[in-house]
């Protein structure tokens, strides 16, 4: 970790006016770790919610006093204590005081990297030793407290994600406590979505899901993921044998191609269905596929995910397989799954679906680095397909056949048949 840099209020800024102002939190942390820094988020000492108003900052926090800076729009929130009311991540009540110090405030946090502060004079303030475990690369919590707030479990897993830090055991321990205790259970779909979404896009996402499967939240989150883990699959198509292995170096292989939030949850989702094939079946998974799609329906309802991720991994789930097998199918079968992913109408979707079944492909031991012809192949029969000028094909037949619905079966069964001749000159 390199040195830190001096934060400077300057003269005549209305905040330099407050008592207390610290910088807090992730800026800390990430400029302790020499990352980039996105967000500044302050917490200000011996004020009131009267006082802010007055100096111009603008409310904005609903469940407890943060403002917005009139110039800079960075966050600062009043030092604040919380105490647990309720069963949830809601269940709170919070406290703010002129007499609530930093340490209290800072004593609230769930992790110690996270209860690090920084004073306008670039001193460094750690009570909770956060910079000793940013430098042994541990998550460790700040209190007992730790326990009371469900949602620390997902975020513990998420930083495991992003650092690659380890976790403390007496961390764990607690995380433990409360898949035990059922406050998971009570987590809202938003919020666990949020995490989840979150973890994916971080460096190595399976972190986040091997930690969630550790402290055995993820049976109770995602346990048609869960689920995967100790399934076999043939060794002649997957050296790594496990399913959810597998699914891991998938999720991975999206993660260290910057893939977006869509394909790689695409490629979490993608193999469901082998979690519910026949156990005599085992390490065949026929037909997974079709179980794969309704798995996918399922989680997306229950955790209400978004639906460009949600279409995206119903076809992933239906078609992958189809997709690796693609230098064997007849010109007829490609053209109607591309017609059957919406490829024509929706091109970037379209190329997000073939990065998702080639994260499947290269998501296996050892194969990383090797070449994935069957993209290349998909792309070249959707270019040949593309080149159909299927306005003209319409206008023609409107000439000779007069009525509607005729018309329109007639018109998609030429330009088919016009594509498919496209794609079958373009193949072989």
């Amino acid at each position: 970790m390199g040195g830190i840099t001096v934060f400077v209020i300057e003269r005549g800024d209305k905040i330099s006016s407050l008592s207390e102002v610290y910088l807090v939190g992730g800026s800390v942390r990430d400029e302790l770790l020499e990352l980039p820094v996105k967000d500044h988020d302050y917490v200000v000492v011996g004020s009131t919610p009267e006082e802010m108003v007055g100096l111009g900052y603008r409310s904005v926090g609903k469940d407890f006093p943060v403002y917005l800076h009139p110039k800079s729009q960075d966050q600062y929130a009043l030092a604040r204590t919380e105490r647990k009311v309720a069963r949830g991540y809601k269940g709170f009540k919070v406290y703010t005081s002129p007499k609530v110090t930093l340490q209290d405030d800072l004593a609230r946090r769930d992790l110690t990297i996270n209860a690090i502060a920084k004073d306008k004079y670039g001193n460094i303030i750690d009570p909770f030793n956060g910079v000793a475990d940013l430098e042994a690369g541990v998550l460790r919590h700040v209190s007992p407290a730790f326990s009371e707030d469900p949602v620390r479990v997902l975020r513990t897993a998420r930083f495991s994600a992003r650092f690659g830090f380890r976790i403390a055991p007496e961390t764990l321990v607690l995380m433990n406590e409360l898949v035990r205790n059922g406050e998971v259970d009570a987590l809202v779909p938003e919020r666990v979505w949020l995490e989840i979404a979150r973890g994916l896009m971080e460096q190595n996402p399976s972190r986040l899901f091997y930690v969630l499967r550790e402290c055995g939240a993820l049976a109770r989150i995602m346990p048609e993921v869960d689920v995967l883990f100790g399934i076999p699959q043939p060794a002649q198509w997957h050296p790594e044998i496990d399913t959810g292995v597998h699914v891991m170096q998938v999720i991975d292989y999206a993660a260290s191609k910057n893939y977006s939030l869509p394909v790689r949850f695409a490629a979490l989702t993608h193999d469901l269905g082998k979690g519910v094939t026949p156990r005599d079946s085992w390490p065949h998974h026929v037909g997974h596929e079709s179980h794969s799609v309704k798995l996918v329906k399922d989680l997306c309802k229950r955790i209400k995910i978004p639906k460009d991720s949600r279409d995206l991994a119903l076809l992933v789930a239906r078609f992958h397989s189809n997709v690796h097998r693609t230098a064997e199918l007849c010109p007829e079968t490609i053209g109607d799954m591309l017609l059957a992913v919406d490829a024509y109408r929706k091109p970037e979707r379209f190329e997000e679906f073939i990065q998702a079944c080639a994260c499947d492909f290269h998501g296996r031991s050892g194969y990383a680095k090797k070449t994935y012809p069957q993209a290349m192949r998909l792309r070249a029969a959707f270019n040949a397909a593309s080149s159909v000028d299927s306005g003209a094909i319409a206008a023609s037949l409107a000439m000779i056949v007069s009525d509607p619905t005729l018309l329109s079966a007639s018109i998609n069964a030429k330009v088919r048949e016009a594509r498919i001749d496209q794609i079958k000159s373009r193949l072989t």
